[in-house]
This record gives structure tokens, sequence and C-alpha cells, in this order.
């Protein structure tokens, strides 16, 4: 049997990248791999609280930590202060201490023999103008596309899956477009968020709301017909009026009481996993107003969801696919939609998971639609395009990837970068008219191809350390790889 050849792209020190420093993170290979109620996420290293841009409701209830930087500009919009101390999207790794990748800009004009290589002091040396032209520029395109009575979604993605700059709304309105919660027709916008807003509500009054207040409403509604009943009826309920559904100690299963001791677990969980969302942004953590009343509404809406969706229920890690939701449509400098922006980030999610919903329910696991069969799928994807490192990972090193792939897939990524590449990196997940997780599989092939050399001269536990502790990489750069993986045919 022949071995396969390895691309000749693929031997290109474009995918090649320099060892770091050893990670103090310790490797971790738990068995329990797939159990669905354990943590399937390892907490990040915490740096020092970082302000996002706050939205235009928090900044009236926190003024004095107001900073001018973060108001929403329209004509120079301005990219969120989420950063780490070395952010992640200005690194570029290579073998060779005198070249370096260009990390944009990619052209047929830049590729000479598979080689797309210049000078550190070319890079060093280009204009930050540049950037935000480019950025300035796209706005133009999205805002003109946006201002259209009915969009052209085709155009709308091909320009979104480039990345959505920052300010003026855009990102939040452009989701919405790309989950199908607004209509490509802008006519019909007012009415529908209006009808979903409502609907949302209605959902929390009837699933968020205490047994006693319901048993407080059935009395009032009782007395009001009964205009017979005596004045100090009015109080209470008598013993005979209190139905056995009705009672705390109840075990039927249509007893509100019973329902809300058996939701109480779950929601316990929820309030957790809440808690310790992104404890590195302000917006979500700590003890302020803002942070206080976000964690609220992340709170809402994965109650909400559970509850629709017994079938589901709730499911550790949901709470960070839902915070990037939420922190754009909060952000949003439109009062209104940032005042809604919890109904919004609920049908949005819903929405979302709707394609990887099969990944959270542990009773798929083994299915065709289930996580095992999409990291399968990625295994073989590593295989067509790299067999020679798809071979070193599973065959001579037997580096499972299900021991990485698991929370790279199931988490959509948030793990593994600072939160404004996240962002950077849903906007080509979410446009993709084939659905985010074809997408999403491209994009973790492309991570093990851009590491490679390094891969290749590592044994189970280097790989496995260096896989869950993914280096910091040029976003753009590791994006255009996977959009390279689409178009290049199988050997």
């Amino acid at each position: 049997m022949v071995k396969k050849k390895v691309p000749d792209w693929l031997n290109s020190s474009l995918w090649s990248t320099t060892p770091s420093a050893s990670s103090s993170t310790t490797t971790t290979t738990d068995t329990n791999i797939f159990d669905h109620h354990s943590p399937t996420t390892a907490s990040p290293p915490i740096e020092s609280p970082i302000n996002p841009p706050l939205p235009p409701a928090a900044i009236r209830d926190e003024q004095q930590q107001q900073l001018p930087r973060h108001h929403h500009n329209h004509h120079h919009p301005q990219k969120p202060e989420i950063k780490d101390k070395l952010s992640k999207s200005s690194i570029v790794d290579d073998d060779d201490n005198n070249n370096s990748i260009i990390n944009n800009n990619y052209s047929d004009d830049n590729i000479i023999n598979n080689k797309i290589i210049v000078t550190n002091n070319d890079i060093r040396n280009v204009d930050d103008d540049e950037s935000s032209a480019e950025d300035i520029s796209k706005q133009a395109l999205l805002l003109t596309e946006l201002s259209k009575k009915v969009i052209n979604m085709g155009e709308l993605r091909r320009i979104a899956s480039q990345g959505i700059p920052d300010g003026a709304g855009i990102r939040s309105t452009v989701w919405k477009l790309l989950l199908g919660y607004l209509a490509p027709d802008r006519s019909l916008w007012s009415s529908e968020l209006a009808k979903k807003r409502s609907q949302y509500k209605h959902f929390k009054e009837e699933l968020l709301m205490n047994p006693s207040e319901i048993a407080r409403r059935l009395e009032k509604t009782t007395v009001l017909n009964n205009d017979n009943g005596k004045s100090e009826s009015r109080c209470v309920l008598s013993r005979s009026e209190i139905t056995h559904g009705e009672h705390p100690l109840s075990l039927g299963k249509s007893s509100v009481w019973n329902q809300f001791f058996q939701d109480s677990e779950i929601i316990e969980q929820i309030d957790r996993d809440v808690k310790r969302t992104h404890p590195d942004l302000h917006f979500f953590s700590g003890d302020s107003y803002l942070a206080k009343s976000n964690q609220e509404a992340l709170r809402n809406i994965l109650t909400v969801f559970a509850k629709l969706n017994p079938g589901i229920r709730y499911v550790q890690g949901m709470n960070e696919i839902l915070a990037p939701l939420f922190y754009i449509f909060k952000n949003d400098p439109d009062e209104e939609m940032a005042a809604c922006a919890e109904a919004d980030t609920f049908f949005c999610f819903v929405e979302l998971l709707s394609g990887f919903r099969d990944h959270f329910c542990q009773q798929l696991d083994n299915s065709v639609v289930g996580i095992r069969s999409t990291i399968t799928r990625l295994s073989q994807l590593l295989k067509e395009h790299d067999e020679e490192l798809w071979r070193h990972l599973e065959i001579t090193t037997k580096v499972n990837p299900q021991f990485y792939a698991f929370r790279w897939i199931t988490l959509l990524l948030t793990q593994e970068f600072n939160f404004a590449d996240s962002l950077h990196i849903w906007d080509t997940l979410l446009s993709d008219p084939e659905g985010p997780q074809e997408t999403l599989l491209r994009v973790c092939c492309a991570m093990l191809i851009l590491i490679r050399r390094r891969l290749l001269a590592g044994d189970f536990t280097s790989i496995l350390k260096l896989l869950q502790n993914y280096p910091p990489t040029n976003i753009s750069h590791m994006l255009y790889v996977a959009n390279k993986l689409r178009g290049q045919p199988s050997r």
C-alpha cells in the first residue's frame, strides 16, 4: 500500500510554529470525558479583570465606571477593549527567527512556491491605519447592505465571513440575521421582534415563577370569583380549598411543587456556572450592578431553555456558548435593542444550539449525530489533508482526539482563544451557508495543521499538553487555512 503523499502546501513554512515555554497547566486525560454532567473545561489562567465596552443601559447605571474609550463612535468604530496582556491575535510563531508569515491580505500574488514569507521588519512596519481603513471599508459595505429593504443574505454572509468590525452595533444586527432571528425583509422586523419578545416574557412568567406565587395568584383568582366569600377568607385559602397538586409535599407529576424541587438541582448548577462565566470580564464577573444584572439574564435564559427542553435540560458549558451572544446584543448602541437583549439572546441561543444540540444529549453520544461521530469526522478530515500528522497522532503516539476535540467542538472554541478572537471566529462560523458545524471542523483541522511540526516532534504527554492549551496564533491566518481546506482536494 502506497503511503499518501503530504500535499506540498502543508510542508511550507506557512504552517510552522516555534515551541513556546512549557505551560504550567496540568495535562488531563479524563477517561470520563463524555460525562455530560461533569465539567467539560478546565479553568483557564485568570488575567487581571478586563473592562469591555459597556452597553448604553449599563452606562447610565454605572457612570462611575465609564471610560471615554468605551463610547461607541459611528464614524470611527473602535475595537472592544478585550485583550490579554499578550493578545493572541497579534502573535505569529515561526521556526525561522529571521522570517515571519504575513497574517492577512492573502492573495495569489503573495504565494510563491507555496510560501508566503516576509522579513520581521516588514511586519513591524505595517501601518496600523491600513487595518483601520479596512475595517471602515468593511463597515461601510455592511451598513450599505443592512440599509436595503430586502437584504441579500449571500452578500451579507460573504462580507461577514471575513470578520465584522466592532462598533455601530453591526455585529449585533448581522448575527441576528445570520441566525435567522431577523428576516431579510426589513419591513418584518418590528412586528416579528415584538412578537418574539412578548413570547419570551410569557415564558419567564410561566416558567420562572415560584410555586408560592402561583398559589397566591390562584388564591386571588378564587377569591375574586367567589362573590359570597367572607372578608376574612380573602387572606388565605382554607385547608379544604388546597388541592393535592398544590400542596408542597405532593409527589404528583402534575404538582407545581414537585416540579419545582426537581428543577432546583439544575437551577443550582446553572447558578454556579453563570458565576464562573468569563471571570476576566467585568461585564460578567464581579459585584457591580452591571455584572449582577448580566448574570441574572444568563441565568434566566438557561433556566427557561432547560424547562422548555426536558430532553436536554442544561448541560455544563452551555453558559460559555450563551455568553458571546448576550455580550454582543447587550452592547448594541441602540438602547431599545440593548434593553431587549435577554429575549433576543434566548431565541438566537436556541437557533444556534439547534445545530449542535445532539452533542449535549448523552443518549446520542454513540449515534451518527452524537459527539463521538463528529469527532470521528474531524479525524477523517485531518487524515484526508495531512495523513502524516494523523498517523503520528492517532497511531504512533495514540493521542485520542476525544481528549482535546471534545471541548473544541462542544464549546465552539470559546475556551481556546481570548474573547475578542472568539467573536472573530464566530463571525466566520455563523456566516457559512453550510452551517457552523462544517466550518468548525475545518477550523479545528486548521488548528492542528498550524502546529504540525511541534506535534510531529512531540510524544503523548507533550502533544496532549499542547492541544489542551492551544498556543497563541493569528486568527485571520487560521481562518484562511480553514477556508483553504474547503477547496483542497482529498488525496
